[in-house]
């Protein structure tokens, strides 16, 4: 009882104290307060505790797909009626005839990564007989594979030729059994399902501080570009940074600083928010979401991605952004 007296007295004290700022200084003061509160990592300790953090934060997805080219499989995982990730199937799995992350258009890897599924092909769409009843294509090329000079296309998730042979690799897609991929399409919806694949087993339960503290730096980011503050919004970029259209540090510094001398009001809201480690490094991650902009003179409701480095000190740097 006398805790819940304490809780009771703590939120009363906040929401009064909130009441009396609106009272005397208005919305704008409360909204200031909120957007600085979401900037403080007591907030995501306290928000990320009962969250289930095995691939990372993840918001926008129910099915996570992982790969594993050294034992040469792709397994299934779906969120369960407690927002937990459960493992749901192992398939086996042939891949890039070479081994090692792909690089160029024709080298027969299979890259290493994390990906969307953007397309469903069959039968009805055509799809050659040679992938089989179903194939998944992917978002291959990423813009951390942009961003590290990578080419190529066309990596999918497909079955196998219905009425031929063939060989045990592939040309750098994934490949699975026709009842597999049948059994898969039926278990996932293809834009709730990411892909992550990796030389070999996944790195799997995050660090939940490491994810606390790259949430509560996104929300600093945000707050400094939503009131202005451009020395602390650039200071989260690398001098290595390249944007997803080529557009370099320097370049990007100038255009920004241009941008922030209007001093507009703004409205910037973040949802579906995921934080990833990506495979097969030890300080990169991908943050993506789903970005609400709107200010005097413009106006982007869209995805975003946010490719970060994090020092031992876990302080993050922007290196390339779409």
């Amino acid at each position: 009882m006398k805790l819940l007296t304490l809780l009771f007295l703590s939120t009363f004290i906040f929401a009064s104290d909130i009441l009396t700022n609106y009272r005397i200084n208005g919305i704008d003061e409360i909204e200031k307060q909120m957007d600085l509160e979401l900037s403080q990592k007591d907030y995501w300790d306290k928000y990320l505790k009962d969250k289930d953090t095995t691939f990372g934060y993840i918001e926008a997805y129910k099915n996570i797909l992982t790969c594993n080219k050294e034992k040469s499989t792709l397994n299934l995982y779906s969120k369960n009626e407690n927002e937990k990730f459960q493992f749901r199937k192992e398939y086996s799995a042939f891949t890039g005839k070479k081994k090692g992350d792909k690089l160029t258009e024709g080298d027969l890897k299979t890259p290493i990564g994390i990906y969307s599924i953007v397309q469903k092909l069959s039968k009805e769409t055509n799809l050659n007989e040679f992938y089989g009843p179903l194939a998944f294509v992917t978002s291959y090329p990423n813009i951390y594979d942009t961003y590290r000079g990578k080419d190529g296309s066309g990596i999918w998730i497909h079955g196998l030729p219905i009425k031929q042979e063939r060989d045990e690799f592939t040309r750098g897609c994934i490949a699975i059994n026709n009842q597999s991929i049948e059994c898969l399409n039926k278990n996932i919806t293809i834009n709730k399902t990411l892909l992550i694949i990796n030389s070999k087993e996944l790195k799997k339960n995050i660090d939940k501080d490491t994810i606390s503290s790259i949430l509560s730096q996104l929300y600093t980011w945000r707050y400094a570009w939503l009131y202005n503050d451009i020395d602390t919004y650039l200071n989260f970029y690398s001098e290595k940074f390249v944007r997803n259209d080529g557009m370099r540090y320097e370049s990007f510094k100038k255009y920004k600083t241009r941008v922030f001398k209007k001093t507009e009001k703004k409205t910037i809201i973040f949802n579906n928010i995921n934080v990833i480690p990506y495979p097969n490094t030890e300080n990169t991650f991908e943050i993506t979401f789903k970005e609400y902009y709107k200010s005097d003179t413009f106006s982007f409701t869209g995805d975003k991605t946010l490719i970060i480095n994090i020092d031992t000190n876990k302080n993050i740097k922007i290196i390339t952004e779409k």
